[in-house]
């Protein structure tokens, strides 16, 4: 049977890779975005049936928009089976040079958007024992950078929830799938990025980062189109993994990060074991 999609952030990027991979599988899609304009010819894009897309306008940090994007998303398809989070914006910037609001602006859009989508979702699947959910993280979701310290708290933040949310939900028939993107041919580089105001001090260290936002616009490695299908066939298959790297350099990111945390483990380990009471000191 045919799939419902819901997915936020359809304007472009994965959201927009992903809905066109659904629709030329046969599925539904309820494409989102906050301005619905810019998913309404997603249909003749696809070169699918009309009744096959809903465009909705969604704010993931507005409640009431939410709610009704949901409702009308059930009132048109009868259910919901994916949920992509998906929205979200590339932001660069030491984390003594990124002010208060723009660290909670990057919180509130990727992280709490997705747990209040995800929260307000789960009680269609729970009641239907079915469904998964796809949490559009990043490699950056376990790996850090300087100048990318918003970023990565946001995308840390949704992995951890997530992890546990797969835990708490799974005995009930809904998945939870973790999607690691490396650097992918999206809008997310160059222009599109939030840039914080600099700070001579951080020449050395987030110098480097901010060239490489702008160098590598338009000559990142990795294809959306693909990353879509990868997505899709992991939503298909029986036993979806937890996490999906995509990218060779998600892969060997992340790699390099569990070997250093272990290393950091390995290297305290001495200390760590003598704090029990009873230990020797």
């Amino acid at each position: 049977m045919a799939s419902v999609w819901f997915i936020t952030g359809c304007s472009s990027g994965f959201g927009r890779a992903l809905a066109l991979e659904a629709l030329a599988r046969g599925d539904s899609v309820v494409a989102t975005a906050r301005n619905p304009d810019a998913v309404a010819g997603l249909a003749e894009e696809a070169k699918v049936s009309p009744e096959r897309v809903l465009a909705l306008r969604l704010d993931v940090t507005r409640d009431e928009q939410i709610r009704a994007s949901l409702d009308a998303a059930i009132a048109r398809f009868g259910r919901i089976d994916v949920l992509v989070n998906n929205a979200g914006f590339s932001i660069v910037g030491a984390v003594e040079e990124t002010p208060e609001n723009e660290l909670r602006a990057t919180m509130e859009i990727m992280f709490f958007g997705a747990a209040a989508m995800t929260a307000a979702v789960l009680p269609h699947m729970r009641e239907r024992k079915t469904g998964t959910i796809v949490q559009i993280t990043s490699m950056g979701g376990l790996t850090t950078g300087a100048g990318f310290g918003a970023y990565c708290a946001a995308k840390h933040a949704l992995e951890g929830l997530s992890e546990c949310l797969s835990l708490e939900v799974k005995p009930m028939g809904v998945r939870v799938v973790i999607v690691e993107p490396g650097a992918f041919r999206t809008a997310l580089f160059g222009a599109a990025f939030r840039r914080m105001p600099e700070m001579p001090a951080y020449a050395g260290t987030v110098g480097p980062t901010r060239a490489f936002a702008s160098d590598v616009a338009g000559e990142q490695p990795g294809d959306p189109a693909k990353a879509a299908r990868a997505i899709a066939d992991v939503v298909a298959s029986a036993d979806p993994p937890l996490r999906l790297p995509l990218g060779s350099d998600a892969v060997d990111g992340i790699r390099a990060k569990l070997a250093f945390v272990a290393a950091d483990v390995d290297r305290a380990e001495p200390v760590a074991r003598a704090t029990a009471f009873g230990a020797k000191d």
